[in-house]
């Protein structure tokens, strides 16, 4: 069951870039680079925990997908996937979603540590710095 202010039921079709029968990939509204890319489970589920089997391979097909289109259009040098599942690890959309951020050369002085940089204090874990 859908709420009725969920922000991807149904999903932007300005947006849509990839789908299948179970999910759908778009262009994130709020990209935090060049290509950013949402994929969702076309049925409305809020947690990763609850997406069966077939919707997950249904999901990682279209990011596989989703990443083919972006090698070939921008030629990016590296990709983050995350997802933010629940509001103590930063959720405001309860539609699960997966992001596949294309990464550029240059467009962080030190990009070591990736996703680790959601917790600041613990991302540098190579420099011996507390």
């Amino acid at each position: 069951m859908c709420p009725s202010r969920c922000a991807f039921c149904p999903p932007p079709a300005d947006r849509v870039v990839a789908s299948n029968d179970l999910a759908v990939a778009i262009r994130d509204g709020y990209p935090v680079s060049l290509g950013h890319t949402l994929v969702i489970p076309k049925r409305h589920v809020a947690s990763l925990a609850e997406v069966t089997n077939e919707e997950a391979v249904a999901m990682w097909s279209l990011i596989t997908k989703a990443r083919a289109q972006l090698d070939a259009e921008l030629k990016p040098d590296g990709y983050n996937l995350g997802v933010n599942d629940g509001r103590a690890a930063g959720q405001t959309v309860m539609h699960l979603h997966v992001h596949l951020i294309p990464r550029y050369k240059g467009d962080r002085a030190d990009p070591r540590g990736g996703v680790r940089w959601v917790i600041p204090d613990k991302a540098d874990y190579w420099s011996g710095r507390e």
